[in-house]
């Protein structure tokens, strides 16, 4: 009876939880119209309504069509409409392409949502059995990522309208000074690095193992956009010296002068944020870099980038803010006096940080089997990891060892920087 109870218990907490982040992704689409949420501006970022789409079939597949002998799919093709990349169970819908996706409209989309979340309810009615019990788990964790991806894609597609129209309108924050940067010291030795306990986490934080580190120096807060002013000033971009060979190259190609979203308007410099333009403040964390542009401003600063086992060894034993259900905030804000032992602020909640590390498995890493484990081993190559969370990232996804990762030339993500220095 116990057992019964316990895994009721389960399965209840597990549809609360369900519900409402399926309410939370629909609430964040809520602000845009029917022509916003079909619209790709690039072949990275995806269309609002592909996102509503794609983690319900990600229910559908992993959850409803293996453990709901009753489940029936709505439209045949959604199958492969809405495959993002997992090739296992089917050929996947071009992503470049995803913007060519007039329909199914965006109400059916809706229809389409209701459909699966009606399944699933129903399915949480029943005895889930364990492997159908970490799966979902799985999706709601999965969608809580599409959650923040919605946020940085309509962001790009705003900014390349000129009439460079809000998200959503918000107060301006209140200026000051930046509290001072400092380096905070680590000592040296065995760390243990990666997912213990209790809690969900995704398959690439784990296994738990050891790594021996050098004593090193951590700055206390992340690089402001003021000091990325103090380097654009002394022709940052254009000195081939401070740069990897194919960051100078993608910054000569893309044009790059400046962060992604800042446009100089006669001796000011304004930046596109999901509240609209607005001025660049240079005490807030300087914003949407590549890991090419962070690795030229480290070295032009006399630093360099963190690995992302520094980063973990010394966020581990700091409070790393796990914020609210819902986005915490829609922009990067100052950084504030630190609250933790360590003197480390701004872990978790503005910007995720760069590292020098590329995104490879841990000793003893096995992907799961089958599709699943697709989702984070097939990119273990050609990316770079990025550690700590953003202004727009869910509660839960900014704990210390979480690993988020991406091309080193993407900037279109809520990406900063945290520097670091030999002991």
């Amino acid at each position: 009876m116990k057992t019964s109870t316990t895994h009721a218990a389960l399965t209840t907490d597990l549809a609360a939880r369900f519900r409402q982040v399926r309410t939370v992704t629909m609430d964040l689409c809520a602000p845009l119209s029917v022509e916003d949420q079909v619209a790709q501006s690039m072949p990275e970022a995806s269309p609002a309504k592909w996102h509503l789409a794609h983690t319900s079939w990600f229910f559908e597949t992993f959850v409803l069509a293996p453990y709901w002998p009753e489940y029936q799919p709505l439209h045949p093709a959604y199958g492969h409409l809405f495959n993002s990349y997992y090739e296992t169970v089917g050929e996947a819908f071009p992503r470049a392409r995803r913007g060519l996706l007039t329909r199914p409209s965006v109400a059916e989309v809706h229809e389409y949502r209701a459909w699966v979340d009606k399944q699933i309810l129903a399915l949480c009615e029943t005895r889930l059995p364990a492997a159908a019990v970490v799966r979902l788990e799985l999706g709601i964790q999965h969608e809580q990522q599409h959650q923040e991806l919605i946020l940085s894609d309509i962001k790009h597609l705003l900014s390349c309208n000129p009439l460079r129209p809000a998200y959503k309108l918000g107060p301006a924050q209140p200026r000051h000074e930046p509290p001072a940067h400092v380096w905070v010291g680590c000592p040296g030795g065995l760390y243990w690095i990666g997912h213990a306990g209790q809690g969900f986490h995704f398959d690439n934080e784990a296994p738990r193992h050891r790594t021996f580190l050098q004593p090193f120096l951590l700055g206390s807060r992340l690089v402001t956009a003021g000091e990325y002013l103090a380097f654009m000033d002394d022709r940052g971009y254009e000195r081939p010296e401070l740069w990897l060979s194919d960051g100078i190259a993608a910054a000569r190609d893309g044009g790059w002068r400046a962060p992604l979203y800042w446009e100089q308007q006669g001796d000011v410099w304004w930046m596109m944020t999901l509240h609209g333009m607005r001025p660049v403040d240079p005490a807030e964390p300087v914003c949407h870099v590549s890991y090419y542009e962070a690795d030229a401003y480290a070295r032009w600063a006399g630093a360099r980038l963190p690995t992302e086992f520094e980063w973990e060894a010394a966020a581990g034993h700091s409070r790393i803010s796990a914020g609210a259900d819902t986005p915490r905030s829609l922009h990067p804000a100052h950084a504030k006096t630190g609250d933790s032992g360590e003197g480390l602020i701004q872990l978790g909640a503005e910007c995720w940080q760069w590292t020098a590390s590329p995104y490879a498995p841990y000793p003893g890493f096995r992907a799961t089997p089958g599709a699943l484990g697709e989702y984070n081993g097939k990119f273990m190559c050609n990316q770079m990891v990025l550690r700590g969370g953003a202004c727009a990232t869910p509660a839960g996804h900014t704990r210390a060892t979480y690993r988020n990762f991406f091309p080193p030339g993407a900037r279109w993500q809520f990406s900063g920087i945290r520097l670091a220095r030999d002991a």
